[in-house]
């Protein structure tokens, strides 16, 4: 049994390039110049005939459309076993409306994130009849696919954006943001789309891991301030950018990690070019830039 990652979108939500926006990023991605990006979904499989999907992107059907692996393998049959979700956020649930054609599939997420969609009687779509909700508690482990288990813990970050008050704590810790910690075959996986401080707590779970995907919305936390496109920066948004002494970058220096891999970047991120230098520091620091249709196996 190997363990098998396949990336079906590595963009933050709005994808590369996204609808509304004229940044550089998204005009060079229209004109080929630079690989287009759909929005942040990730396949996982122990055995490379059954998968779990962590996170359902609006971008679902293109995605599994794309990817061989989750074709349908009969009339009506489906090698998708599960979906697992991270958060609550519209760019990790709006693609559970287009998995409603009455397939069975479970869907796993803490109960915080189930009364999300509870909430939202648009997602009653998805018949309980076929598709069938498991809570999943934080620390206990559950098999999301034949051979694969996986592990929610907390990381800091805040509710969706719909669900925002006033006041907006961005360093929440909960059931609302989740890491994954996957295992298969002695391997262990970690995957952390959404995490706005990197803390020691989870500086020690990842010590030794196989393979970390890890969020990359932002280089740096003023980007989009600074490209003219929003007043927030990357830690109102929950998410930790990459450079500087507080960035991932720099937290994972030293961290025993075999292979660190960024997903979930926003079209502002200079990183998805891949003649910046910020893409080439990266690099020099191990990283890996997720792209649309790459595969990992161990």
């Amino acid at each position: 049994m190997k363990f098998r990652a396949h990336i079906l979108g590595a963009a933050a939500g709005g994808g590369l390039p996204q609808w509304n926006c004229g940044c550089k990023n998204c005009n060079l991605a229209r004109a080929g110049k630079i690989p287009s990006q759909t929005q942040s979904s990730v396949a996982f499989s122990a055995n490379g005939a059954d998968w779990t999907l962590l996170n359902a992107s609006p971008d679902i059907r293109v995605q599994l459309e794309r990817s061989s692996a989750l074709h349908p393998t009969g009339l009506r049959e489906s090698p998708l076993k599960s979906v697992l979700l991270t958060n609550g956020d519209i760019d990790h649930i709006a693609g559970l409306l287009t998995l409603r054609e009455q397939q069975p599939f479970v869907l796993f997420a803490t109960s915080e994130i189930h009364k999300f969609l509870d909430d939202n009687p648009v997602f009653a779509a998805l018949n309980p009849d076929v598709v069938r909700r498991q809570t999943v508690e934080l620390g206990t482990p559950v098999e999301i696919a034949p051979g694969l288990t996986a592990e929610l813990f907390a990381v800091p970050g805040k509710v969706p954006l719909y669900l925002e008050g006033e006041t907006v704590q961005t360093d929440l810790e909960g059931e609302q943001t989740v890491g994954v910690h996957l295992q298969a075959a002695g391997q262990n996986v970690y995957y952390i789309p959404g995490c706005s401080t990197f803390r020691a707590d989870l500086r020690a779970r990842l010590q030794g891991a196989e393979l970390v995907f890890f969020d990359g919305t932002l280089w740096q936390d003023d980007e989009m301030v600074r490209a003219g496109l929003s007043q927030k920066t990357g830690l109102r948004m929950g998410h930790m950018s990459m450079s500087g002494p507080e960035g991932s970058i720099a937290a994972f220096d030293g961290l025993d990690v075999r292979r660190k891999v960024y997903v979930h970047m926003n079209n502002t991120n200079p990183i998805l070019r891949p003649d910046s230098d910020q893409r080439r520091e990266a690099e020099v620091a191990g990283w890996t830039i997720a792209q649309d249709g790459m595969e990992i196996v161990l």
